[in-house]
């Protein structure tokens, strides 16, 4: 009985695993039907694979996101980082070396653009200068005959003194004599008696006596004793030479009176500024005695004299001074503005980018297209700068927003270009300091792991370089430690141009022949 009952339940068991087994052979059927591709009468299965392939977009080159300038025609690892290469596609609606920028995020970014034109432009220049008398305004007065001086008006330098106004009277006997000598004459009757009195009149000229007063004596008949030596211009005294009761000689110097209507202003001119300023440049001055009040002038004479300790210039400015508020030896402020240039090729400001060794503007064009552009920018003033080379009139530039499409362009690679041709020199590159040890080696390239490279702001890292032809890596082995120089090539990526031992290692073993090597893409 027992025998029995172990049979049936062997026999339970086995249709139990029976089932089981066909269950799951009927779902691995379904699955797989489930998941085979549906055909039909367009083709078999490997062809609709092979179509839906031939529509991926197509891979241009790989590059290294942190040197986008260097583009390979193969995956693998960047010889420059520790990492792998990234491929680069075609289509997408963007046209190689642009960046492109939806409207909306245009408006997002809040992208401005202005128009390139032309115009004039007249560069102002700010300097300091020093007010100085009029040396054209000027009047010397001398003793014209011999006399003693009896009353002075104008009794110590700097008094102002008015035009017409008496300076000095003096007591001078010769002119006493003469003046007599006509007046006795004009009296006479008969024939010759007019020749007399003008031979009498000539005696007075020939004594010193002006027009003006020979006029005195001859409208008042009298002798006239005392003469009054009047001011010939409005100014003040500057010199004064004679004191009352002294006795003055024929030529001897009395007064000198300089002007106050106009005055000069001597003007520090920077060496580097000397071109900007001409003969008849209009000024205008300005000093802080006197707050809101603008003196206009004009450039009349650069000095041929350079101040060897400031290196200066001195231009030599004319300035009206009616109310006479401008005083020799006050400093004023000087905006000099350059003769206008016309037809002259301008941007706003704001749009130039300044990278310290060029200057870069972003061109918009249609489509939210931006390319960089590199200009060769001359004179700024009024908010805008001369564009000498590297763009047209009627082309557009963005003047915000800019520095995040220059970084865009950076990050892709895009090289910047002057659209007008490059006729000039190139500037030279910036060479860059460093030294690391030496990880591998080849005769073209060499991979280092350097320290940190503050002109490039790079970490210490480790990355390969292509070595240019006059960089012989004589004497220098894996393990050695090295000084070198970078310069950056035309792709963009860096080259070493000079390098030496940093000092004696010894070399390790290893098999110096094996790299990774990749090829660039023409």
């Amino acid at each position: 009985m027992k025998n029995y009952k172990l049979v049936v339940a062997i026999t339970a068991l086995g249709l139990v695993g029976a089932s089981g087994i066909g269950m799951y052979q009927v779902g691995i059927s379904q699955g797989m039907q489930m998941s085979a591709p549906a055909t039909d009468h367009t083709g078999s299965p490997a062809e609709k694979k092979t179509n839906t392939e031939g529509a991926a977009p197509k891979i241009l080159y790989w590059q290294d996101p942190m040197m986008p300038g260097q583009k390979f025609d193969k995956p693998g690892k960047s010889p420059f980082m520790d990492m792998q290469l990234v491929p680069v596609y075609a289509g997408g609606g963007e046209d190689e070396g642009a960046v492109t920028v939806s409207s909306r995020v245009t408006q997002s970014l809040g992208i401005r653009t202005a128009q390139v034109i032309k115009g004039s432009l007249s560069k102002s220049t700010t300097v300091v200068g020093n007010v100085a008398y009029n040396e054209r305004d000027v009047a010397q007065i001398q003793a014209r005959s011999n006399g003693f001086v009896e009353r002075l008006h104008a009794r110590a330098t700097l008094d102002s003194v008015r035009k017409g106004g008496p300076l000095v009277d003096l007591y001078v006997p010769d002119w006493i004599a003469a003046q007599e000598d006509y007046l006795t004459a004009r009296r006479l009757r008969g024939p010759g008696s007019s020749g007399l009195a003008d031979a009498a009149r000539q005696r007075m000229q020939l004594v010193g006596m002006n027009e003006e007063h020979i006029r005195s004596v001859i409208s008042s008949g009298k002798v006239q004793a005392r003469m009054s030596i009047v001011s010939p211009i409005d100014g003040v005294v500057t010199e004064l030479a004679i004191r009352e009761g002294m006795t003055v000689s024929m030529g001897a110097p009395l007064f000198r009176i300089n002007g106050l209507s106009t005055v000069w202003v001597n003007a520090e001119i920077p060496e580097n500024l000397a071109s900007q300023v001409q003969v008849g440049n209009v000024v205008e001055a300005s000093t802080g005695s006197l707050p809101g009040t603008i003196f206009h002038g004009k450039v009349s004479a650069i000095l041929p004299d350079v101040n060897s300790a400031t290196r200066t210039l001195k231009a030599r400015i004319e300035l009206a001074n009616p109310s006479q508020q401008l005083i020799p030896g006050m400093f004023v402020s000087v905006s000099l503005a350059s003769l206008p240039r016309s037809d002259v090729l301008l941007v706003p400001s704001e749009a130039v980018i300044q990278t310290g060794t060029r200057s870069v503007v972003m061109v918009a064009q249609d489509e939210g297209k931006f390319f960089p552009v590199e200009v060769q920018t001359g004179a700024e003033a009024n908010e805008q700068t001369e564009i000498r080379k590297g763009l047209t009139a009627g082309q557009k530039v963005v003047t915000s927003g800019q520095f995040l499409l220059d970084s865009e362009a950076s990050i892709k690679g895009l090289a910047t270009r002057m659209e007008d041709g490059d006729s000039g020199e190139k500037a030279a590159e910036p060479v860059h300091h460093a030294s690391g040890t030496v990880k591998d080696i080849s005769q073209n390239n060499m991979t280092v792991a350097h320290e940190a490279i503050p002109s490039l702001a790079w970490p210490a890292m480790t990355m390969g370089f292509a070595l240019s032809p006059q960089a012989k890596p004589t004497g220098i082995s894996i393990g050695t430690e090295i000084t070198f120089e970078l310069e950056a090539a035309a792709d963009g990526s860096f080259q070493i141009t000079k390098l030496s031992p940093k000092a004696t290692s010894p070399a390790k073993s290893g098999d110096n022949s094996a790299h990774n090597e990749h090829g660039v893409a023409k």
